[in-house]
């Protein structure tokens, strides 16, 4: 039902932006809580990991779930129990007595925000005019870069009053969205919903759950005794068997999670690839405030506001990064963003703990990260994929980044657990996300140069996105 009042379009969309906003912005700024919720909890680095990766498991099993149910229930009612669902989340977050709860109270908060963008999405199409919808998806998906940006700041000043504060907050805003979602969202809901691949999407969660489990525990100084512990190879046998049973379900599926079918190009092999190494890169920002805690003993909420560097560096690489893109192609910009992390990351570990070292890497990292996070990789998808399989591209595109942010959330704290814990084990952490960036450096080469790229298949009626 497409609503053709310009104020009434203008209303909702400010309802849809507000709660993307909060459930997004609750990934960037839990970074800057996590010195304050380990000496709360006295937490190990193995065990801070899962704040940030239980969320984005979660979040990744709460897409697709939430998308096919306001399906059959209507975009309405979803979206309120999504906005209900963080809310919970974020309460019990904010009260948990034990780090077990902590814990849960981010799985429920995952959850619930995993639906809100897509359903929020799926809102616009069915009520704006469809010469309407490319800008306000836009806007929508403009909300996380924003989130990232703002995140560390927010972060830094609720920190003065303690981190509960972090998820107290949610609770006003989401009772605001849901009130103004119950009066503005429409509650129909379409004719014939397609079918939920329930087998896929419980097989890929169980599949990376186990997967997230075994990494946790493993120990990269002693990885030939660590892989034959019984508390890390049954995890990884696990992932091993479930990823051929999640193959074949996707074959059969009506509307799979992910259609194997897009990755028989090797450009959407390549991005899927580089989304999953910009998904872990943004990971490893999460544990920075952290590791800027033990370097220079500063508060946790002082550690946050020396992430200003990278916001910046990203606020300005984004729009060069996309200038880039029209003239020189997305292969020169992805091998550079995905360099410049590599470097960056790689100077914040090995150069000595003093601020020039880490202000001069945070740039470098800043730049690159925008780079790979903002048009790049989707308009590579864009150029690779006909009309009819766009949507689909997009999708696997959020799913390996968000697969990237999993498993780098849970390899920083692993390693940085085996190297001891500490300002060292942080840095051993960073080396290695930093090798993986130089490796994926390389792969990018092998993407298409920029006269190949112009004569792509979908290149036709294709439009880059704007970081």
């Amino acid at each position: 039902m497409s609503i053709s009042n310009q104020s009434q379009r203008n209303r909702l969309l400010g309802v849809l932006f507000v709660g993307v906003l909060m459930g997004a912005l609750d990934i960037a700024i839990v970074g800057p809580a996590l010195p304050a919720i380990q000496r709360a909890f006295g937490a190990s680095e193995r065990a801070l990991s899962w704040i940030f990766a239980i969320y984005v498991l979660f979040n990744l099993i709460g897409t697709p779930l939430m998308a096919k149910l306001s399906d059959r229930f209507g975009r309405r009612a979803i979206y309120i129990l999504d906005i209900a669902i963080f809310a919970f989340g974020s309460l019990l977050v904010a009260a948990a007595p034990t780090y077990a709860v902590l814990l849960a109270g981010r799985a429920i908060q995952g959850l619930g925000a995993g639906g809100i963008f897509p359903v929020a999405s799926a809102v616009i199409g069915d009520t704006f005019p469809a010469e309407r919808r490319g800008a306000a998806l836009g806007l929508i998906g403009a909300v996380f870069g924003v989130a990232f940006l703002v995140g560390p700041v927010v972060g830094g000043v609720l920190l003065l009053y303690g981190w509960p504060l972090l998820f107290v907050i949610n609770l006003p805003i989401a009772a605001l969205v849901i009130a103004l979602a119950w009066r503005l969202l429409p509650a129909g809901r379409p004719a014939a919903p397609r079918p939920f691949d329930w087998g896929g999407m419980l097989t890929l969660g169980a599949l990376l759950g186990a997967l997230a489990a075994g990494l946790t525990q493993l120990d990269s100084h002693r990885l030939g005794a660590s892989l034959r512990a019984p508390d890390v190879w049954p995890f990884f046998l696990a992932a091993a068997l479930l990823l051929p049973i999640f193959r074949m379900l996707e074959r059969r599926a009506a509307d799979p999670v992910l259609r194997l079918g897009l990755f028989r190009s090797r450009q959407v092999r390549l991005a899927s690839a580089l989304a999953f190494g910009a998904g872990v890169s943004e990971a490893s920002v999460v544990f920075v405030p952290t590791m800027l805690v033990l370097a220079f003993g500063v508060s946790a909420s002082t550690a946050s506001f020396m992430l200003l560097p990278v916001v910046l560096a990203m606020a300005v690489g984004a729009p060069v990064s996309g200038w880039m893109l029209d003239r020189f192609g997305s292969r020169s910009v992805v091998v550079g963003g995905a360099g410049l992390i590599a470097v960056g990351l790689g100077l914040a570990a090995l150069l000595p703990a003093t601020l020039a070292g880490f202000y001069s890497a945070a740039t470098l990292f800043g730049v690159g990260l925008s780079a790979l996070l903002g048009a790049s990789l989707r308009y590579i998808m864009l150029n690779e994929t006909g009309p009819a399989e766009r949507a689909a591209a997009q999708g696997a595109l959020t799913v390996f980044t968000n697969i990237g942010q999993l498993i780098g959330g849970v390899l920083v704290g692993a390693i940085a657990a085996s190297a001891g814990g500490g300002l060292a084990g942080y840095q051993a952490a960073f080396l290695a996300v930093a090798a993986l960036m130089l490796a994926l450096t390389l792969v990018a080469l092998g993407l298409k140069g920029r006269a190949a790229e112009l004569a792509a298949p979908g290149r036709a009626g294709a439009q880059p996105a704007r970081s």
